[in-house]
């Protein structure tokens, strides 16, 4: 509902704008028009200009009373000031006539209402401009200065007076509330942004609180138990836990909520997974390959959870019998928000006949699962030594996004 109400206040604002303008110059114009009638004692054009403008300006106030159509009113009033201010221009001198500064009140005037509207008015009041210039150029014969020698002056005092009120009386007070309404606004938005972003980052340390509960009541759990095959499944569970709230943790202390540093994500899980995994008497190094990229949190939780097991598997079951090796992860990305990433070992690997795709091992499920939750494929590449995961997948919009 917020947009409509916007668009509202919008149209209200020019409407009570372009209303203050009608009235205004309305009645500006009848002032003009009888001190030039029977102070300067001008009994030509422009007096009678004045006359009609003030009039053809009421009857448009009217009329938009009736239709409510602002854009009907808007291109009436641009009309009607733009005619009777080359009219009076051309018949008070011209190029040098003081009330051609007018014509650039009409382009302000045009950009307040739309933009299309000031980019017409102002390429139509340059046109006019060149042309009024022109036509005092070749000095046509029919067109003659009315405003006596006597009157130029205060003519010039009058013409000057209605433009610099015009402009600072009803456009620029405008402008200038428009800018406070704006700047009010502005910071209104910046104070709910700031909220919204505090309240997102103790979301995020709450959760990662909560994940470490869970973590603390796992490691319980398996000390209390004197099954090692309940242990080794409980410690997983454990490893996969912290992995979700190692997340959590790096968005609430860094200043992107929504994205994660994938390559510092990745260091930690792995160091994380080195120092808990890796028995004390191997030396087992881990190799990143990583870009600088940001990946979404709905990205970042199933790509780090898929990361734990294939690095879990390698340091558990791919150097058992050795007292070294390597682990190396990269990421590679493709077009738009595909990426490739390649997680390899040196170790034992597979044996041949090993059915990858048809494994009934928890790991290798999980891997398959959270593979389909990135919206990619993963595949194990034939290898002479070791093993190598090929992941293809696509960056996640998250929720949390702007």
């Amino acid at each position: 509902m917020r947009k409509p109400n916007i668009r509202l206040n919008r149209i209200n604002d020019k409407t009570k704008l372009l209303l203050k303008f009608n009235y205004i110059s309305s009645v500006l114009s009848l002032i003009i028009g009888l001190i030039c009638s029977y102070i300067f004692h001008m009994y030509g054009t422009i007096p009678y200009v004045f006359y009609f403008y003030f009039v053809l300006n009421l009857l448009n106030i009217a009329a938009f009373n009736k239709h409510k159509n602002l854009t009907a009113m808007a291109i009436c009033t641009s009309v009607l000031s733009f005619l009777s201010t080359v009219v009076i221009t051309l018949f008070s001198g011209g190029i040098n006539s003081p009330f051609i500064f007018i014509l650039g009140l009409i382009v302000l005037a045009g950009y307040i209402s739309t933009r299309v509207f000031g980019k017409v008015y102002l390429y139509l009041i340059i046109t006019t401009i060149i042309l009024i210039y022109l036509i005092d150029y070749i000095n046509f014969d029919f067109i003659i200065n009315e405003v006596p020698d006597s009157s130029r002056d205060l003519f010039s005092l009058l013409s000057i007076l209605f433009s610099v009120y015009l402009l600072g009386g009803v456009l620029g007070k405008n402008l200038l509330n428009t800018h406070h309404k704006l700047y009010r606004s502005k910071a209104r938005i910046e104070k709910s942004v700031d909220e919204k972003e505090n309240l997102l980052r103790e979301v995020h340390h709450r959760v990662k609180n909560n994940l470490q509960t869970v973590s603390s009541l796992l490691n319980l759990q398996a000390r209390n138990t004197p099954n090692e095959q309940i242990k080794e499944l409980v410690k997983s569970s454990q490893n996969r836990v912290i992995a979700m709230a190692m997340i959590h943790e790096m968005l609430y202390v860094r200043d992107n909520l929504s994205k994660i540093e994938f390559g510092s994500y990745v260091q930690e899980l792995t160091q994380y997974l080195l120092r808990t995994v890796e028995r004390k008497d191997r030396n087992i190094d881990v190799v990143l390959n990583i870009p600088d990229t940001l990946l979404s949190i709905d990205t970042a939780i199933p790509l780090g959870l898929l990361i734990n097991e294939t690095v879990t598997n390698s340091i558990k079951y791919g150097f058992k019998n050795q007292d070294k090796g390597e682990i190396t992860i990269e990421l590679e990305k493709r077009y738009q928000n595909k990426f490739i990433l390649k997680i390899s070992d040196n170790g034992a690997g597979f044996p041949l006949d090993y059915d990858f795709k048809n494994s009934n091992t928890l790991g290798i499920r999980l891997i398959h699962n959270l593979a389909r939750q990135l919206q990619g494929t993963i595949e194990r590449l034939p290898t002479q030594t070791g093993t190598i995961y090929k992941l293809v997948f696509q960056d996640i919009a998250s929720q949390f996004n702007p």
